[in-house]
């Protein structure tokens, strides 16, 4: 099959710097983003709550967000699992536990409303308050007091007597779990629901995944830049990597745009596209060496140019078919499948653009220096390949 019957006579090499100039402009762009404006983490790596629930009714991905929404929970995302005859979902919401910084000023003043209470000490980390009373409380008449603040309480403990007088107690809040399961039961005479399982990510976690996401891919680059070093020729290597750190920073800035969640799901769709990016690329660098061989002393700049125009009907098949089964994933997919997808998306059109804009004219530039420093040419020349 050929979408391009005749061959191609395109001039792409000739529109590098402005295509160079471009790609610069729009990658310090997202750069200077990142660094002050941030990511939009989600619940892998800033920490947070997952619920898995299954129904026992039929029910649809976006019926159970609106149920949420109308609960008060506008932060969740909802993931379905499994076969849609399963009915099962995975609920995410920030945090672990329903204290905050702002609620925990109304506990305590809730708390001094019990009496003379005092040595207030406050865990929001770890939804935690302690407290000392100059006289024994009921749990239930503290637990009504923080209820009535607007906290949820799992457990009122009493610690027994204090070393200077008076009667210890610590209040451990309710989880963010505990949140979604009663909004979702919220106007329901019993649940039409079960909780299958309910998994936590505290702060620390989610920067170490964070952190290990991230080393990833610059372990995935090195590993490719030697690949390329070996397999070809040293001066096509650093073409290849940038064309790789070009197409993550383009991805990256689809979800500084667009504020998506960035997960694990999303160091999975970087991977992904370093490696789409280098397969096109590496098609494209084999062609360049074969045709280096056939047209001996022809200017590089016009042997990339043969290369891309012979590869192209190929990278239009290729990426083509790519994106149709990712606008598939768009149409029927929700949640993390349907931003991967998205994330795909941008990743081919990127990658396909970094292997003839940002790969070729790198290696362009290295191999006139390499003449220039070895006498065979000036600056910015074309250097003669033979």
């Amino acid at each position: 099959m050929q979408i391009l019957k005749h061959k191609t006579h395109i001039d792409f090499i000739g529109k590098r710097r402005p295509a160079v100039f471009i790609s610069t402009v729009l990658n310090l762009a997202i750069l200077v983003g990142l660094f002050t404006v941030g990511f939009n983490f989600g619940v892998d790596f800033a920490g947070g709550t997952v619920v898995e629930l299954k129904f026992n009714h039929s029910i649809r991905a976006d019926e159970v967000r609106s149920r949420a929404e109308a609960a008060g929970l506008t932060d969740v995302s909802v993931q379905g699992i499994g076969s849609a005859s399963e009915n099962s979902f995975l609920l995410r919401l920030g945090g672990t536990t329903q204290l905050t910084a702002e609620n925990a000023q109304a506990v305590l003043k809730a708390l001094e409303g019990l009496g003379n209470t005092s040595n207030f000490v406050t865990d929001v980390e770890n939804g935690l308050i302690n407290f000392r009373s100059s006289e024994k409380v009921a749990p239930d008449r503290v637990r009504t007091a923080v209820a009535g603040a607007g906290l949820g309480v799992k457990e009122v403990r009493d610690l027994g007597p204090a070393q200077g007088g008076g009667q210890d107690y610590q209040i451990v809040a309710s989880g963010m779990a505990d949140r979604i399961t009663q909004g979702l039961s919220k106007g329901l005479a019993q649940p039409d629901f079960t909780t299958q399982r309910i998994d936590y990510v505290g702060p620390q976690v989610g920067k170490e995944l964070r952190n290990k996401g991230i080393a990833a891919l610059l372990y995935s680059m090195v590993a490719i830049l030697l690949y390329v070093a070996f397999r070809f020729d040293l001066k096509f290597a650093p073409g290849a990597v940038l064309a790789m750190i070009h197409d993550v920073i383009m991805v990256a800035g689809y979800y500084l745009v667009t504020r998506r969640e960035f997960n694990l799901t999303s160091i999975a769709a970087l991977l992904t596209v370093t490696g789409y990016s280098i397969n096109d690329t590496i098609v494209i660098y084999d062609r360049i060496r074969e045709e280096m061989a056939k047209f001996r002393g022809k200017p590089l700049p016009d042997i990339i140019n043969i290369a891309v125009n012979e590869t192209l009907s190929r990278t239009i098949l290729t990426s083509g078919v790519t994106a149709l089964s990712l606008v598939g994933l768009l149409i029927f997919g929700v949640g993390e499948i349907w931003d991967f997808a998205m994330a795909m998306l941008v990743g081919i059109i990127v990658g396909t653009y970094s292997s003839v804009y940002i790969a070729s004219p790198l290696t362009i530039w290295i191999d006139q220096r390499a003449a220039a420093r070895a006498g065979g040419g000036k600056p910015g020349g074309m250097s003669r390949v033979g």
